[in-house]
């Protein structure tokens, strides 16, 4: 439910203990419309509580808009190749819907699971965009945005075409003007094919969930409308049959709250988390992606080394006076060659890494949201099958 207006914050700030573990927790809560027409947006309260020295106190508030959170994500992407960057959740494209109260509860349960993935993060949490996110004030937010152009905003919600546009640069095969530069790693053609294939997966079980979701919705609506219509059937039979159709109708209705509270919960806590995995799994490729662009430019160094050595020769040989720039080039080219190989083996450590982390944390969600699901579906049932069971006394008695 979006709030008319924020409640002054009560908490109290504590000292910090030294001797504490650290910790850094953040919520992001309160959501509020401001503005008018295609002006309106949401902006969100973002609560933090830590003990770590780097931060300006045991707790700060400050207020946040979607475009922050992007600002974040952005940064993150840039700086820290190799590491799985958390999505955001989506935008709504549909104008009628991008303030409904569902569609602004479902955005800030995704931005709180956002940026507290960040925060959790052993290398995120450490940077100084992190921090500058929850600490600064509007002000200097706004400055800082108005700065980017990142590479997300230049193709907005499709790292699917990050993914594209950075293997076209890896090879142009397809037009034979170049050979392909790629890495020839069985381990690392196996996660391209297990990324590629959950992504498949995850978006066919996603689509079957909104599809859950939507036929729990119907129902419910169905039920409601029948429930009301044996009502008045009720009272216009006026006798036994009719208080029989009376309760009929008001289990009908009962059951139709039920089945869309139940909807609302698929919604939640099964299509939501799926719908978030296909995301996370965009964000793999995307580093997939940067690991393909490493490996070419490593190679294309590699190459114009071999070159240089060549010209560096024939020139020593010809005893020319351009010897020394061509040394001088040699030595620069040689630098940025071993410093593009140290990039493209950080980033490979960090993928694997990752991979691990991903992997784990994968189990662990998508067993919660599987598990929430069966239980959901299974207090559905039996609240389905107690309403319609209560009732087969007082129907058996009509009809006999």
């Amino acid at each position: 439910m979006i709030n008319s207006q924020r409640s002054t914050s009560g908490s109290s700030q504590s000292p910090r203990s030294p001797s504490s573990q650290p910790h850094l927790s953040v919520s992001v809560t309160d959501p509020v419309k401001l503005g008018n027409g295609v002006q309106a947006y949401i902006s969100y309260r973002v609560i933090t509580k830590t003990n770590l020295p780097e931060y300006q106190g045991p707790e700060k508030i400050v207020i946040r808009r979607y475009s922050d959170f992007v600002w974040l994500r952005d940064r993150l992407f840039e700086k820290y190749k190799g590491i799985f960057i958390p999505p955001l959740p989506e935008k709504s494209a549909v104008e009628k819907f991008r303030f409904s109260a569902e569609f602004i509860e479902m955005r800030r349960q995704g931005l709180d699971v956002f940026v507290n993935r960040i925060a959790s993060h052993h290398d995120l949490q450490q940077s100084d965009d992190l921090r500058t996110f929850l600490q600064a004030d509007e002000e200097t937010m706004e400055r800082l945005r108005s700065y980017e152009t990142g590479i997300f905003k230049k193709k907005p919600a499709d790292l699917m075409q990050i993914f594209k546009d950075v293997q076209s640069k890896v090879s142009d095969v397809v037009l034979g003007k170049e050979k392909p530069v790629e890495e020839s790693n069985p381990e690392y053609e196996k996660l391209k094919h297990y990324i590629f294939e959950l992504e498949n997966h995850l978006s066919e079980a996603q689509k079957h969930a909104y599809r859950l979701v939507k036929r729990h919705r119907e129902l419910s609506q169905s039920l409601q409308d029948f429930g009301k219509a044996t009502k008045l059937l009720g009272a216009c039979e006026g006798n036994a049959l009719g208080k029989t159709f009376t309760e009929l109708g008001i289990k009908s209705e009962t059951l139709s709250i039920k089945l869309q509270k139940e909807s609302h919960q698929l919604l939640m806590n099964f299509e939501e988390p799926l719908k978030d995995y296909v995301r996370a799994v965009q964000s793999v490729k995307a580093a997939i992606a940067e690991r393909a662009n490493a490996f070419r430019q490593q190679c294309e160094l590699a190459e114009t080394i071999k070159l240089k050595e060549i010209n560096l020769d024939k020139l020593m040989l010809t005893r020319s006076d351009k010897v020394g720039e061509a040394e001088l080039e040699y030595k620069e080219l040689k630098a940025d060659s071993e410093e593009a190989t140290r990039r493209f083996q950080t980033i490979v450590r960090l993928m694997n890494e990752e991979m691990m982390r991903f992997q784990e944390q994968k189990t662990f969600d998508m067993g919660l949201a599987f598990h929430n699901f069966a239980k959901g579906q299974a207090r559905l049932a039996n609240s389905i099958a107690d309403a319609w069971r209560s009732l087969l006394p007082k129907l058996e008695a009509c009809s006999s």
